[in-house]
């Protein structure tokens, strides 16, 4: 054992957690592992020694590693390795990240990475808020300048109750799941699903959280630091000077109340630009080479602007009031080969939502730490160049992408309808055509309107809307917006989502540029949005009252119904043999599952799915006699019977004494092969079954 190796030993949620420091990774700035049962993750932090060349932003980068030996299993694909990052690896990152941020000081331009990766895992012990906790630890005991430590926990609501870190079984029962990470004295980032749940109950699970999240900061700045955290870095750290910024404001001070003075958004960036090449031109031989400090000092006297117009006097860039939600308009049914679409816009953001509907196969397979292996529900976000008005290539989607995507998946996820009430895969695309903020929002209410269009029963229409802040640092003071749009965003302090029904809360994502927010600010944001998400709802519900009481003619009829599972082999049969001539003769698609779970899905006339399950019933029903069937002759023995084809793969002779109630010379004489007869069954014996023929009909 290395002599720098330290253990600590505390408790989260009820459960032992042993943090390991000074025996692995010993070149990082920091680093330590993070254990709970069996359950282990790794976290190491690195900083560059100074900033890149020309760098004029915080370039932290976070990363969560998933291990598949930590879960005893060999990667699939060819290279037989971790590939791209799966998308809950990439949303863990997100959440890692989003805490931490906030905390690093203003002006520090080296290049951060954070590492978190997955070594071990047990099903019981989730290792995302360990890797969060011990991004934490890793960067507190770093010499890298940052003011935490943070602390973070999952939250439950299980049978009425609050539970820390649930283990696998509560977290099937628990109607919250709650990602929430803070210092000890505030909250920094909220991430959860929900199932309906009231405004005191979430505000509820996010208070209990934090009480948990302060015991892990105590610990963490009073005994792990100080027992092994090294002194931070002394870093020159950027900063506009003092004379330019002081000169600037006093030369833009009107010129800036007058490129603002305007509710039009183009008509404001035309007069800021117009405003900002005057200022340029203007310090260009008083402030040779300093560009970039004269725009930063334009910039934040902008904001405080802004800001202060908003705060001291309630009118926002646009004209509206704190609570105004901007115009909206809708439409259904805008593509007729889509299954399901709707177009949602509010004010300058405006998303177009598809619905396709598919069999259980076409569900979307997962590799990961988990044991979820696949995905039914299936919720995608696109944020193309063009909706900003950008001339930008199309690419794979980003961290954003996937996670708008999993955000407005977890707002509908609670009422989608279970897989016994409507046997469907369901892929749900938001192609935003333009953004002018809350465009993850938007998407919640057009895939609602989407999904409706569509014909899925869900069980409650869901709007979402985001909540912005304006705080004034030194007296604690705080305006709460509704609707923010892209400019409020960004200069604002809060960016809150609140996706729900009119009966409670099914998503909320809360992401903070300043140090934490009080109980106080997030029942005021969590109430109003309350309020916004009922108006939008009326706006919707006035577009699509209710759910299309059919499915569209292009959208796969599908029968659901079970079997022996020892009789799948009679179904499939010799090399696939009886199931293909089922799915050619009825025009059907036919998945089955080992269970004995048989899908049967039809994409033009539904008759097929029902003569292609009376197919397979007669397959797999044990043959009684008295049993009756309608069967096409495949062989003929002259002087003794017909051979009958009641199933694929099954026949029985009709004895030329059962042919007819008068004597016959030769079968012939009544049958030819391939007529269709009605037979009944008159004995079951070691040879076979034996038919009485009832009917020729063709």
């Amino acid at each position: 054992m290395t002599p720098s190796y330290k253990e600590f030993k505390f408790e989260i949620g009820g459960r032992e957690v042993v943090v390991e420091t000074g025996k692995y990774a010993e070149q990082t700035n920091g680093s330590c592992v993070v254990r709970c049962g069996e359950t282990a993750v790794m976290v190491n932090v690195c900083m560059s020694e100074k900033p890149r060349e020309g760098m004029d932003f915080f370039p932290l980068q976070v990363d969560y590693e998933e291990k598949m030996y930590a879960v005893g299993k060999i990667p699939g694909g060819f290279k037989r390795r971790e590939g791209r990052a799966s998308d809950k690896a990439i949303l863990t990152s997100r959440l890692i990240d989003r805490p931490l941020r906030p905390l690093f000081p203003k002006g520090l331009f080296n290049d951060v990475v954070v590492i978190a990766t997955a070594l071990s895992v047990e099903p019981d012990v989730a290792p995302e808020p360990l890797a969060m906790v011990g991004s934490s630890i890793a960067l507190a005991i770093s010499d890298i300048p940052w003011a935490g430590p943070t602390g973070s926990v999952v939250v439950g609501l299980v049978d009425g109750q609050y539970v820390i870190n649930p283990d696998a079984a509560q977290r099937e029962r628990s109607t919250i799941h709650l990602n929430l990470a803070g210092t000890k004295d505030a909250i920094l980032m909220i991430e959860a699903g929900a199932n309906e749940v009231t405004n005191d109950e979430m505000v509820g699970a996010i208070m209990f959280g934090q009480n948990e999240i302060a015991k892990i900061c105590k610990y963490i700045e009073e005994v792990i630091v100080p027992a092994v955290g090294k002194p931070k870095r002394e870093i020159e750290l950027y900063h506009i000077p003092e004379d330019i910024d002081k000169a600037v404001r006093e030369y833009a001070d009107e010129k800036l109340d007058w490129a603002l003075d305007t509710f039009d958004r183009q008509e404001r960036q035309s007069r800021q630009d117009q405003v900002g090449a005057e200022i340029l031109e203007h310090f260009a031989e008083i402030f040779p080479g300093k560009e970039r400090e004269i725009n930063d000092s334009v910039y934040y006297f902008t904001k405080e602007k802004v800001r202060a117009k908003i705060f001291d006097k309630g009118i926002r860039p646009d004209g509206r009031g704190l609570k105004d939600i901007r115009p909206i308009w809708c439409e259904r049914a805008v593509l007729p080969r889509a299954h399901g679409s709707a177009v949602f816009t509010r004010g300058q953001t405006q998303t177009l939502t598809t619905c396709t509907l598919d069999m259980l196969a076409a569900a979307q397979k997962l590799e990961g730490l988990d044991d979820e292996t696949e995905k039914r529900y299936m919720h995608q976000y696109n944020f193309p160049g063009y909706c900003t008005g950008e001339a930008k290539a199309l690419r794979s989607p980003g961290r954003r992408e996937i996670g708008h995507g999993a955000l407005a998946e977890r707002a509908l996820l609670p009422v989608i309808p279970p897989v016994e009430e409507f046997p469907y895969a369901i892929r749900v695309v938001n192609d935003i055509l333009s953004s002018n903020g809350s465009s993850s929002m938007a998407s919640v209410c057009g895939s609602t309107m989407a999904l409706m269009d569509a014909g899925v029963p869900i069980k409650a229409p869901v709007a979402g809307v985001a909540m912005g802040l304006i705080k004034n640092q030194e007296t604690g003071e705080f305006r709460v917006m509704t609707d923010i749009q892209g400019l409020e965003d960004f200069l604002g302090d809060m960016d809150f989502k609140v996706a729900g029904t009119t009966k409670g809360i099914t998503a909320i994502q809360m992401d903070i540029k300043i140090k934490g927010i009080s109980e106080e600010i997030m029942h005021t944001a969590i109430e109003q949005a309350n309020e916004g998400r009922q108006f939008i709802l009326s706006k919707m519900l006035a577009c699509v009252p209710e759910v299309r009481p059919e499915l569209s003619k292009y959208a796969p009829r599908i029968l659901f119904f079970t079997i022996d599972p020892e009789k799948i082999g009679d179904v499939v049969g010799k090399q696939g043999k009886v199931i293909n001539s089922i799915i050619a003769e009825t025009g059907t698609k036919i998945d089955i599952e080992d269970d004995g779970t048989v899908c049967i899905a039809t994409y033009g006339d539904p008759a097929g799915a029902e003569k292609a399950k009376a197919i397979i019933e007669s397959i797999v029903h044990d043959p009684e006699v008295g049993d009756m069937f309608i069967g096409r002759v495949v062989r003929i023995l002259s002087q003794t019977g017909a051979f009958v084809e009641f199933a694929p793969g099954k026949d029985g002779m009709i004895h030329i004494s059962k042919m007819s109630d008068h004597r016959i010379d030769k079968v012939e004489d009544v049958l030819s092969v391939g007529d269709v007869v009605k037979v009944r069954i008159v004995k079951i014996g070691e040879k076979g079954i034996d038919f009485k023929l009832l009917e020729k009909l063709s």
